[in-house]
């Protein structure tokens, strides 16, 4: 299926505005590749309308165009003079019944002369006379290049003094394959047979087959003048269905350009296996990071675990400082953790930007999710110290520092029932001293041993929040990869999406390319187009 060039543009912008939105294009890249040129003839008059042909005299200083134009017309119409003269001004001559009502702005209309006429056979024809390109006043070759792609025909005009003009042939070769071309070899009274064959052979070489050459003079004197022939032939061409083939042609060449810039969109965007592998090296990357991570809090995690044990109950529903173990040094190794992604994306032929601006949220959380984990960490280790089988000998001896001593004066008190009871029904002595001491001092050790197992048993609350801090930092560490990765896949699927969109467009440029019809053979309008 065949796109109009206007819908391609439209569609490449777009995604030009969306790559520099994502970060995949610069801003300053984004303004060469918005240079789009959707001048053309047609855009001087209403599309439904059936136009002329726009033929322009086109040439170096002094070879005649406007003597040229001035016998077309059949009256001075446009400057000219002996001394090479210098033309400063668009002339524009064409019938009357022509109105064009799309001039662009950058036309100025001070510096257009309009000449009309009556003739009917020249009705299907707008003729214009341009400045010389290789005058000394840079306006004029302005004006000439902002002219150009308004028009269908260019006649080029050369005199056998200068045909090999450096400025006329450098134009010659920047737009030739822009325009259908005829070449006028002026003052051919002054000319010789060598030269208009070394005009062809030039020709040739600027890529014209077999170019349509006419000589001409301005004066009555020579007899194979072949200005009427050169009339003739334009108005054999000043009908639509030329004048559509020349627009189709100027839209596929368009379309062409459009094609590299899209190819140079596509390697500034890189590749998506590029995109991928950078997961993969931030996995290894992260893992050295973590490590160098933790063993540089190794330090602090010991001054804060020492903190946390001393002032455990003050902490409760309050922040400190002095438990925030991200410093200036971890937020450091962090940033070139991320850095180093932006550099890798750059390696393998990515924009970094949008790696930079999706990971700043990452960057600036850092510092909080340690903080938020090792604290959550903390206060569950510092909630249940020890281990499990610890925390169940302690909760044993607990309940032995109660049953203990009970059992133990539950026994001294039978011991004393019993030995009343004895002493009452015999004759023998009261229990007795020894019995007091020996009791006071099982009763004691029943409660002072369970007493001094809690004592020595019981766990460190330095060791509990050293060890929630470890378990706390590695599963902020954790936490952050995470956040990482799940980026990374966010901006590669992004580069996927741009991508993707990018191949669309270059399809339906190669499908209008593909499609666009080809000149006939064998024609004059053929050997006008460079091949």
């Amino acid at each position: 299926m065949a796109y109009d060039y206007s819908d391609l543009v439209d569609k490449t912008k777009q995604w030009i505005e969306s790559a520099v939105a994502n970060g995949w294009l610069s801003q300053s890249i984004a303004q060469k590749l918005l240079d789009f040129d959707q001048r053309s003839p047609s855009s001087l008059f209403n599309a439904l309308e059936s136009r002329p042909l726009i033929v322009a005299f086109m040439g170096g200083t002094g070879v005649g165009k406007s003597s040229l134009i001035n016998r077309l017309a059949g009256s001075a119409i446009a400057k000219a003079g002996v001394e090479r003269p210098t033309s400063k001004e668009v002339t524009l001559f064409h019938h009357r019944d022509i109105v064009i009502k799309h001039l662009p702005a950058q036309l100025p209309l001070e510096q257009i002369k309009i000449a009309q006429h009556d003739d009917d056979s020249k009705k299907s024809i707008i003729w214009i006379d341009m400045p010389d390109f290789d005058s000394t006043v840079q306006s004029n070759k302005q004006q000439v290049l902002q002219w150009l792609p308004h028009i269908d025909v260019l006649i080029y005009v050369v005199s056998p003094e200068r045909y090999r003009d450096e400025k006329a042939w450098r134009l010659l070769l920047a737009e030739g394959g822009k325009h259908a071309w005829l070449f006028v070899l002026n003052q051919w009274d002054r000319g010789q047979i060598e030269q208009l064959a070394d005009f062809r052979q030039q020709l040739h070489k600027a890529g014209f087959a077999d170019p349509v050459i006419f000589t001409t003079s301005c004066t009555d004197t020579i007899a194979n003048d072949e200005f009427t022939v050169l009339e003739s032939t334009l108005s054999a061409l000043a009908n639509d269905h030329t004048i559509n083939q020349l627009e189709q042609r100027g839209n596929h060449l368009k379309i062409q350009e459009l094609l590299k810039k899209l190819h140079e969109c596509q390697q500034l965007l890189g590749s998506g296996q590029s995109a991928k592998q950078l997961e993969q090296i931030w996995n290894t990357q992260w893992q050295q990071t973590s490590t160098v991570l933790q063993q540089g809090f190794a330090w602090p995690m010991q001054k804060i675990a020492s903190y946390y044990a001393e002032h455990a109950a003050d902490l409760i529903g309050k922040t400190t400082t002095e438990t925030n173990l991200w410093d200036s040094w971890a937020q450091a190794r962090m940033d070139d953790a991320l850095d180093e992604i932006a550099v890798n994306a750059s390696q393998s032929g990515l924009s970094p930007l949008p790696y930079k601006n999706a990971l700043t949220a990452v960057r600036t959380k850092a510092s909080k999710i340690i903080q938020n984990q090792t604290e959550l960490a903390v206060r569950q280790a510092l909630l249940k110290p020890g281990h499990a089988f610890q925390r169940f000998f302690l909760k044993f001896v607990r309940v032995c520092e109660f049953i203990l001593p009970l059992v133990a004066i539950c026994w001294v008190g039978y011991q004393v029932f019993i030995g009343y009871y004895r002493s009452n029904m015999t004759s023998s002595n009261y229990l007795g001293v020894d019995f007091a001491i020996h009791s006071s001092l099982l009763i004691a050790l029943t409660w002072l041993l369970p007493f001094f197992i809690l004592k020595k048993f019981k766990p460190s609350l330095e060791k509990s929040a050293l060890r929630g801090l470890n378990k706390g930092l590695a599963s902020g560490l954790s936490s952050i990869d995470t956040e990482v990765l799940q980026v990374l896949h966010e901006v590669e699927q992004n580069h996927v999406n741009q991508h993707s969109q990018l191949v669309d467009i270059i399809k339906q440029c190669q499908n209008s390319a593909d499609t666009s019809p080809t000149m006939p053979q064998n024609q004059t309008l053929s050997r006008m187009l460079v091949n």
